[in-house]
Parts: structure tokens; C-alpha cells; sequence
């Protein structure tokens, strides 16, 4: 008989919470910035990517995923790709 105590548990229940994303059905060019985009530009886009995670009931699922795997690109769980680095690195940075 197979032990069932090695075998990953269920893997849509680590998922799940995605389902319950503000981002959902949100554009996504609005939490990745398009190649060459920078300045202010690039600010008001990942601020309004921002205000959406500030309203999502799984912002912190989502944060701590995305430090987690070391997400390298666009905004997730209210951090920006800077902002996850510096957290990452160990230095202090504002993360709303």
C-alpha cells in the first residue's frame, strides 16, 4: 500500500486565494511596466496598480508569495519591484 503521508497535499488549496484577487479582472499592463517606461509615468502606473492591492482582500497572500519566489517584475501585493528588493535585501523602504 502507497504511504499517503509522503504525498503533497492539496495544491489548489495553496492557490486558492488567488481567486479572491482585486486584480482579478484587472488589465494587467497596469501592475507591469511596458519596456522603457520610467519617471513619473512609471510612478502614477504602479501607484494606480497600488491603490487596486490596498483594496484586495488577499494583499498579504500575495505579498508574501511574491517574496517568497523572489517575483522579479510588476507590482504584487502592494510592492513594487524595488520595494521587494530592498525588503529582500534587509533595508527599509516605504511599502504603501
Amino acid at each position: 500500500m502507497t504511504e499517503i503521508s509522503r504525498l503533497p497535499g492539496p495544491v489548489m488549496e495553496l492557490w486558492e486565494w488567488q481567486y479572491q484577487g482585486a486584480c482579478r479582472d484587472t488589465d494587467d499592463t497596469l501592475f507591469f511596466h511596458p519596456e522603457g517606461e520610467r519617471g513619473s509615468t512609471r510612478r502614477r502606473r504602479a501607484e494606480a496598480a497600488k491603490a487596486i492591492c490596498r483594496s484586495c482582500p488577499v494583499m498579504m497572500e500575495c505579498r508574501e508569495q511574491s517574496l517568497r519566489v523572489r517575483e522579479p517584475y510588476g507590482v504584487w501585493g502592494g510592492l513594487s519591484e524595488d520595494e521587494r528588493s530592498a525588503i529582500l535585501a534587509g533595508t527599509t523602504r516605504k511599502t504603501g
